[in-house]
């Protein structure tokens, strides 16, 4: 394309699980003119490092030199798709998939890019869903609740696995050495913004929901940290930050070096780091309470706005100011969706046109199936990564098709069990807008969920709402905009088509979510952990 004179652009870099997209949008409008998509080279790590070394089971890593290759290839690809000056280009955001944690110099070496670490799984990045802290993640929420630690109520009662000091403890107590090596420990959005622009900062998003961090008071007191571990009194100090920026503040401006990298003009703003579900927010339209928006891909991510903070049982956390300022930010979420399907093709070999095209035919309830969507543990609102999934009603005349229709249906259940929580506490949910891969790619699912819950479901103008998300946050950064709100009025807008409930699906929906809630507290609240017995097992 040929630029307009004078027109100004904002890019937006989304670093997901599997690979970085970078966008490049109109400033005035949230136009999109150019995207490219970068794979990362070594995807994610589950089973062994690239040396060989084997991983225990539940582990979930990253090369964070992946995360440079989409600086490297993705930034440039853009720019010259668009034909857009880098001098246009006013400020750059980023955002994360989070909990991603990393081990670091002080100068911001990785551990695991040095030699003398690499072949040791905890100098790796851990990836949000790596969930093999879930011990440590146990005796965190042991001890909180013991001694009424306040960090306990901003997520819903129990603090995850996927979190940052789960990973941090693990890493302690299986690998002291390579706690001792780490001068900091960093989010995965931190530690890019840093390459970027030559200065550590950290954000206040990532610190809120994933980090113990409480606006206005801090982290848990040294006392806290003494007694989950003598190691880790002082660890806010030696390891960490206690200073954070908030969303849409300049964190510096790029380097030379990291400017020549990315085709762009030195000194060219960069935002603080974000969290990908929180920057989709505004970029949905949603800038005030009532909307969920619903970030779709290989989990998903549910985001509302309050005007106060309650307490919502298992939730991923309720951060002031955390995604739109002068708001309660609440996050929910399920640990697998998209993820879920695809372990479903890629087992059953199958057509994923052919066994859609049949599922979309069956009527609810007609395969005689119900489904727990927990292949990857329960994020919300049990937050408990040791469940597994479960499919009840299999007869030997069930069909591929049947099973897909009944895992998606379960993944919409989840959703519903998160919608209710809410409303529970009066945060009300009139009506959801969903993102991100599956809500661009896959009617039948998003019909689905909007059956099962009962509301309209909207779609954003932008389904890569996380990358624009980023872009409006780098035009706040770079003062094009005031706040991210001003910056959605502006740059984000919705679709004209929705997915409207059908009555009577939802009629017949209503009487297997009541079966769905009855075998999710029956095997989810301890009336029969076999699932955990099961786990024990696989693992001896």
């Amino acid at each position: 394309m040929t630029a307009m004179p004078g027109t100004k652009f904002a890019l937006g870099i989304d670093f997901g699980t599997e690979s970085g997209r970078v966008m490049l949008v109109r400033a005035d409008n949230g136009e999109e003119v150019a995207w490219s998509l970068v794979p990362y080279p070594h995807g994610v790590i589950d089973r062994a490092l690239p040396d060989g070394t084997p991983l225990k089971a539940d582990s979930a890593l990253q090369d964070p030199r992946d995360y440079l290759v989409v600086l490297d290839q993705g930034v440039p690809e853009a720019l010259r798709k668009s034909g857009v000056s880098p001098a246009d280009v006013i400020g750059v955001g980023i955002d994360f998939t989070a909990c991603t944690m990393l081990p670091a110099l002080a100068g911001g070496a990785p551990l695991c890019t040095l030699p003398q670490y690499t072949a040791n799984p905890h100098s790796w990045v851990k990836l949000w869903k790596h969930h093999a802290a879930q011990p440590q993640a146990n005796r965190i929420n042991e001890l909180g609740a013991r001694r009424g630690e306040e960090f306990l109520t901003i997520y819903g009662g129990k603090y995850s696995s996927e979190w940052f000091f789960s990973k941090l403890l693990e890493t302690l107590e299986e690998a002291p050495e390579i706690y001792a090596a780490a001068e900091r420990f960093l989010e995965g959005a931190d530690w890019i913004v840093w390459q970027m622009t030559g200065r550590e900062s950290r954000n206040e998003c990532t610190a809120g929901y994933k980090g113990m961090w409480i606006k206005g008071r801090g982290f848990p007191s040294r006392d806290f940290f003494r007694a989950l571990d003598p190691r880790l009194e002082n660890v806010v100090a030696e390891k960490l930050s206690s200073a954070f920026l908030p969303l849409g503040a300049k964190a510096g401006g790029l380097t030379e070096a990291m400017a020549a990298r990315m085709g762009l003009v030195p000194g060219a703003p960069v935002a603080a780091g974000n969290v990908d579900a929180h920057a989709g927010v505004p970029a949905c339209g949603v800038t005030e309470p009532g909307r969920l928006a619903m970030i779709m891909g290989t989990s998903i991510c549910h985001m509302l706005l309050g005007r106060e903070r309650q307490i919502v049982e298992g939730m991923c956390g309720v951060v002031e100011d955390g995604i739109v300022p002068g708001y309660w930010g609440y996050e929910a979420g399920q640990s697998a969706v998209g993820d879920i399907y695809a372990w479903f093709f890629r087992v059953f070999d199958a057509d994923p046109t052919a066994v859609t095209g049949k599922a979309a035919r069956l009527q609810p309830g007609e395969s005689g199936l119900l489904s727990l969507d927990w292949w990857n543990g329960n994020r919300s609102i049990l937050v408990d990564a040791d469940l597994s999934g479960v499919i009840l009603g299999l007869t030997l005349a069930t069909r591929p098709e049947e099973i897909y229709r009944a895992l998606v249906e379960s993944t919409a259940f989840g959703t519903r069990v998160i919608i209710d929580a809410f409303e529970q506490k009066g945060i009300p949910t009139r009506d959801i807008v969903a993102c991100g891969g599956l809500a661009e790619k896959s009617p039948l699912v998003m019909q689905i969920f909007a059956d099962v819950t009962g509301r309209q479901i909207r779609l954003p103008r932008s389904l890569q709402a996380s990358g624009l998300g980023a872009a409006m946050h780098g035009a706040v950064a770079a003062g094009y905009y005031k706040d991210i709100a001003e910056a959605a009025g502006h740059m984000a807008g919705l679709q004209d088509r929705c997915y409207q409930p059908d009555p009577a699906a939802h009629a017949v929906y209503n009487q297997l979510y009541q079966e769905y809630r009855t075998l999710h507290d029956y095997f989810g609240r301890g009336a029969n952990p076999v699932l955990k017995r099961l786990r024990a097992i696989r693992h001896k």
